[in-house]
């Protein structure tokens, strides 16, 4: 039992090693991060009776 805690936990810190890397070098390959930059503007009812 103590075997398979101690390799999900390995486990663990490669996945959280693996996603910071994937953050990091994401844009470098291709991955593209950022957010749209569309302008969105929606009325707005207020009813205030």
């Amino acid at each position: 039992m103590g075997r398979l805690i101690k390799y999900l936990f390995y486990l663990v810190v490669v996945a959280a090693l693996g996603l910071v890397a994937y953050a990091y070098l994401g844009p470098w390959f291709g991955a593209d991060f950022s957010a749209p930059t569309q302008e969105v503007r929606t009325p707005v009812i207020l009813d205030a009776n």
